[in-house]
C-alpha cells in the first residue's frame, strides 16, 4: 500500500472524477545546501554535525549571512523548513562569543514556547557533550504566566535566553525592567516566530510593545537585531518593517528538499440541481480520507469546529 496506489483509486473513481475541478501536481525538490559557515563557533560546529547537521539549506545560509552583518530579517519559508536553525543559530554564536551577550524569543502561544525551550535544551546538550565550557551555555528558560513564582527570579538572574510572549513582555516584563537590566543591557537578538500571526488591532499592540522594547533597551545602551519567520505571506518583509520600523532584509528562496506535492480542489457534488444543494462537506470529507487510510496512507483533517473535527473521528 502507499500513496501511489490510493492516488490511482481515487483517479479510477469515475464519481470522485466527476467533482474534482483542479488536479495539480507538482515535482519533487531536491535540497540546496552550503557548507558550514565558516565563521561558525568551533564549539557550535562540533554540536550540528554530532546531531547530523553537517550544512545548512540555502536559506538558513542566507540568514547566518544577514544576521552576522548586523541586519534584521524575516525568514519566509515553507513549514517544516527548517527556520529555528535560521535564529537559533546566530543567537547561539552571539551567545557562546560574548558571555553578557542575551536573547529574548517571542511567541504568540505558550506551546511553541515549550517547544523550542526543548530545542534549545537539546542544542544546548549536544554544545556540553562536544565539551564546550559550560560557562557559557545557552541556559534556556520560559517567562510566561505558567512559570511559578518561586522560579521568575532565578529566570531573571540566569536565564541568558528567555522565551515569553508578547502579553508577559508587556504585563510582567518590561513594566518591571529594572529587574531585567541584565538582559536588556545584554540583549542582542530579539526573536519574533509566527510573524503573520501579529495583523490587524493584535498586531497594532504588538507594534507599540516593540516600540518600548527598543526605548528601553536604548536606555541599557543595546540595540537588538530582530530575527524574524514567518509561513509565506505576500508582503513579509511590509509587515515585519511596520512591526519594527526599521529596515528589514527578507529571505524567501527556500532551500529544502520537498516531496511530489498533489493539490487536487474537489467539490462536493450537486444533490438538489434546483436549490444548488451540494452534499455535506464533511462527509465528503470522510469518504476521501477513509479511502487514504484504506491504502496506510498517513492523513490529517482539518474542520472549523471541534463538533466537526469529532463528527469526522
Amino acid at each position: 500500500m502507499s500513496i501511489e496506489t490510493a492516488l490511482q483509486t481515487l483517479r479510477s473513481d469515475a464519481g470522485f472524477m466527476r467533482n474534482v475541478t483542479v488536479w495539480q501536481q507538482m515535482p519533487a525538490r531536491a535540497a540546496s545546501t552550503t557548507p558550514l559557515p565558516a565563521d561558525l563557533h568551533p564549539g557550535l560546529a562540533a554540536a550540528l554535525r554530532s546531531r547530523g547537521i553537517d550544512a545548512l539549506y540555502s536559506h538558513q545560509a542566507a540568514a547566518w549571512r544577514a544576521a552576522q552583518a548586523g541586519e534584521n530579517l524575516v525568514v519566509a519559508t515553507s513549514t517544516a523548513s527548517g527556520k529555528t536553525l535560521c535564529y537559533n543559530l546566530p543567537v547561539a554564536q552571539a551567545l557562546l562569543a560574548d558571555p553578557a551577550a542575551r536573547a529574548l524569543y517571542l511567541f504568540p502561544t505558550k506551546a511553541l514556547a515549550q517547544d523550542q525551550l526543548a530545542e534549545l535544551n537539546a542544542l544546548q546538550l549536544s554544545i556540553v557533550n562536544c565539551q564546550l565550557s559550560i560557562d557559557n551555555s545557552l541556559r534556556p528558560a520560559t517567562y510566561d504566566g505558567d512559570t511559578p513564582q518561586r522560579e521568575r527570579g532565578r529566570v531573571r538572574r540566569e536565564a541568558r535566553i528567555v522565551l515569553t510572549n508578547p502579553d508577559m513582555l508587556h504585563t510582567g516584563i518590561l513594566p518591571h525592567h529594572p529587574q531585567w537590566a541584565e538582559l536588556l543591557a545584554g540583549l542582542r537578538y530579539v526573536v519574533l516566530d509566527e510573524l503573520h500571526t501579529y495583523r490587524g488591532v493584535f498586531g497594532s499592540h504588538v507594534a507599540n510593545v516593540l516600540r518600548r522594547v527598543q526605548r528601553i533597551c536604548r536606555f541599557y545602551g543595546s540595540n537588538p537585531r530582530f530575527l524574524c519567520t514567518s509561513a509565506t505571506l505576500a508582503n513579509p518583509r511590509e509587515l515585519a518593517e511596520r512591526l519594527l520600523e526599521a529596515p528589514v532584509t527578507l529571505i524567501d528562496d527556500d532551500g529544502s528538499p520537498r516531496g511530489e506535492r498533489h493539490f487536487v480542489f474537489y467539490n462536493p457534488p450537486v444533490v438538489d440541481p434546483s436549490l444548488g444543494l451540494r452534499r455535506s462537506s464533511l462527509l465528503e470529507a470522510e469518504s476521501i480520507a477513509a479511502t487514504l487510510l484504506d491504502h496506510d496512507v498517513q492523513t490529517l483533517v482539518f474542520a472549523r469546529s471541534r463538533l466537526s473535527v469529532e463528527v469526522l473521528l
